[in-house]
């Protein structure tokens, strides 16, 4: 059993304010105040990160203020056919498949933990699933255009070094262990272990894994530490900070990522999780060990690993067309 090491939060933070979403209405406090238990209650018993918090509040005001449209103003009232009614009118209104499926996700655990509360009697969110959607398979850069966005050492003028040396520690760490973009913002400088090569990574829920650090990304760790303290002061504890002294957002990772897939010429858009998606397809790749895999991404259920071994096959077919003699032959005809 894995014992949570570090709480995503930091120290004095507090539940996002009711401003912070996008209400339309007022909402009974019958149907407010659980909603405000149960967040309490995911923050402070199972640890999870102010970002998903911020994110299962979101969902839950939602379906709250659309529930007094049946109309419903408490939980207990709430039936599996009223939250199929819900997910209908939710897709409707055009939330994705995908959307829609997080958002009963999060009501389902919401009222796991109303039954565990004595609330409720059952969980009316159980059986009602999102319009099955279509997965498509992620997309990755392949090695030759990992190594050109990775050639950030081309920077333009007007381009600080600071930003380069940072940026450049980012990808390679990225890339180097398949880290979400999540972990990334989250890592401290107590997480890395540069003589071992090693990290300690706090995923999903949560829970911890130990990665290694390849050798090239060890040495722009390096050169990004060598300077690091000029911008940030010793009580910064966060690896990578913005030019506000301050752990760098989620969202600066994702600008300058794309900043720098524009700058390298590449092609495709250049987000975080394309490197993630890059580092998982290469290493099936080379060792075939989807167990090794699953373990470096953190993936709680390996069928979640097992979409990358269709980008494996992806890649063997082509290699396959391009060498066999019979598939030349055929494409010649």
């Amino acid at each position: 059993m894995t014992t949570p090491l570090k709480n995503n939060t930091t120290a004095g933070s507090e539940l996002p304010a009711r401003s912070d979403l996008p209400t339309q209405c007022d909402l009974p406090v019958q149907l407010l105040k659980p909603i405000e238990r149960f967040l309490r209650y995911i923050t402070s018993e199972r640890q999870l990160s102010l970002h998903t918090v911020r994110n299962y509040r979101r969902h839950l005001i939602l379906f709250a203020e659309q529930m007094l449209t049946l109309p419903i103003t408490e939980w207990r009232a709430l039936d599996a056919s009223q939250v199929r009614k819900l997910a209908t009118l939710n897709h409707k209104l055009g939330l994705s498949p995908r959307s829609l499926a997080t958002k009963l996700s999060a009501l389902r655990s919401f009222c796991d933990y109303l039954v565990l509360q004595g609330d409720l009697t059952a969980n009316p969110a159980k059986g009602v699933s999102a319009p099955r959607q279509h997965k498509p398979l992620p997309k990755n850069l392949d090695v030759d255009e990992i190594n050109q966005l990775l050639s950030v050492s081309n920077a333009v003028e007007s381009d600080d070094p600071f930003l380069v040396l940072r940026d450049k520690a980012m990808m390679e760490l990225m890339y180097s262990a398949g880290l979400r973009l999540d972990e990334l913002v989250n890592l401290d400088l107590t997480d890395v272990k540069l003589r071992e090569k090693t990290m300690r990574v706090i995923g999903k829920g949560n829970k911890q894994r130990q990665l290694p650090i390849g050798s090239i990304a060890i040495t722009a760790l390096q050169a990004w530490l060598a300077v690091r303290g000029e911008y940030a002061d010793n009580a910064q504890p966060a690896l990578f900070v913005s030019q506000l002294r301050r752990r760098i957002s989620h969202r600066s990772v994702q600008s300058r990522m794309a900043k720098w897939g524009q700058q390298q010429t590449l092609t495709s858009h250049v987000n975080p999780h394309k490197l993630r998606h890059s580092f998982a397809t290469h290493m099936l790749e080379s060792s075939g060990d989807l167990r090794a895999v699953q373990e470096l991404l953190g993936h709680a259920n390996i069928s979640t690993t097992q979409i990358y071994t269709s980008l494996d096959f992806q890649h063997l077919a082509k290699v396959y067309d391009a060498a066999h003699p019979r598939a030349k032959k055929k494409r010649e005809d």
